[in-house]
C-alpha cells in the first residue's frame, strides 16, 4: 500500500486523538481510579507517546499519577512510577546453584530490593515463575511489601488471589495496592474497579492501548495498525539461559530445556493458557 500523504496522515491522527479523548471521557466517569502510563516499550512513536501522556494528566486530574517513562517524568515535572520488572528475579536465577537455590531466587531478588526502597515501591511482581506457587511458599515478611502488580495470570482471578492470600497472612488487604498491567483498556479498567474497590487499593498501569491504539484509523480502512506484541527479556546471564514460566504459559521465554527445568522446580500449579492480546 502507497504511504500516506500529509492529508491522510493529519486524518490518521485526528481519529487516534479523537479515540483517545473518547476514552478519557468514558474514564472521568470514575474519578476515584488511580492510573499511570506503561506504553513505553510498544508506543507508536515518543512523539505520540508524549502527547498522550500530557493529554492523561491534563484531563484526568489526580487519577493520573504518572508515567514509567522517566525523561518523560523528568521533562513534564510528573512522578517517575512503577515496579521492579521480570528481568531481575530472571537473573538472580540464573545465579542460582542448584534447584533450592533456584526456588528460593524468587524471594532473594525481593530481599535485596527492600534494602534499597520502601513504601510505594515495595510492590512485588510474583509471576515470574507462577503467581500461585511465589505467594504460596513466600516468607511471610513478603506480605509486609506494599503490595503486588499483575501481569499475565487473568486480572479478576489475580486480584481475588492477592485478596484471600492477604487474609490468610493475616494482613487487611484493603490496605494493599493491587496494580493491574496487563493489556489493559477502558472496558478492562472500569470492570476491574467496580470489581475490586474498596477491596484493595486499585490501580492500573495503562501501556499499549494508550500509547498505541490506531486500530480503525487510518484513512482508506486499512486494517494494518495493530500494535505489536514487542517482548523484551534479558536471554542469559551467568552463561545460562535465563527463563520466565509466566502465569500464562503462552508468555513464557527462555530454551525448552531450562523452561522444562523450571517447570520441575517451580510447579504449574495456576498456570492457565489464554491469548495474548498485546
Amino acid at each position: 500500500m502507497a504511504s500516506l500523504d500529509k492529508f491522510e496522515l493529519d486524518v490518521l491522527y485526528a481519529q487516534a486523538k479523537t479515540k483517545l479523548w473518547d476514552k478519557i471521557q468514558r474514564l472521568r466517569d470514575y474519578p476515584e481510579t488511580r492510573l499511570a502510563e506503561f506504553g513505553t516499550r510498544r508506543r507508536h512513536g515518543f512523539l505520540w507517546q508524549e502527547w498522550v501522556t500530557t493529554a492523561l494528566a491534563g484531563e484526568l486530574g489526580p487519577s493520573f499519577v504518572g508515567t514509567s517513562n522517566a525523561h518523560l517524568a523528568f521533562k513534564h515535572s510528573m512522578e517517575a512510577i512503577g515496579t521492579n520488572s521480570h528481568e531481575l528475579p530472571m537473573v538472580v536465577a540464573c545465579l542460582a546453584r542448584d534447584d533450592a537455590e533456584l526456588k528460593a531466587s524468587q524471594y532473594t531478588v525481593l530481599a535485596k530490593w527492600q534494602e534499597v526502597y520502601d513504601g510505594e515501591l515495595l510492590i512485588m511482581l510474583p509471576d515470574t515463575f507462577g503467581m500461585t506457587q511465589f505467594l504460596r511458599d513466600a516468607p511471610d515478611w513478603v506480605a509486609d511489601w506494599t503490595g503486588m502488580r499483575f501481569d499475565s495470570k487473568e486480572p479478576f482471578a489475580a486480584g481475588e488471589e492477592m485478596i484471600a492470600w492477604y487474609l490468610q497472612r493475616g494482613r487487611d488487604p484493603r490496605k494493599k495496592r493491587g496494580m493491574f498491567s496487563d493489556g489493559l483498556d477502558v472496558d478492562s479498567m472500569i470492570a476491574l474497579y467496580s470489581k475490586f474497590h474498596g477491596r484493595m487499593r486499585e490501580s492500573f498501569g495503562w501501556g499499549t492501548l494508550a500509547t498505541n491504539d490506531f486500530r480503525g484509523c487510518h484513512p482508506r480502512g486499512a486494517d494494518t495498525l495493530d500494535p505489536v506484541s514487542l517482548v523484551c527479556k534479558v536471554t542469559q546471564a551467568n552463561g545460562r539461559s535465563a527463563a520466565k514460566l509466566s502465569d500464562n504459559p503462552e508468555k513464557a521465554t527462555g530454551s525448552r530445556e531450562e523452561i522444562a527445568r523450571y517447570l520441575r522446580v517451580f510447579g504449574k500449579e495456576g498456570l492457565v493458557e489464554r491469548p495474548v492480546l498485546v
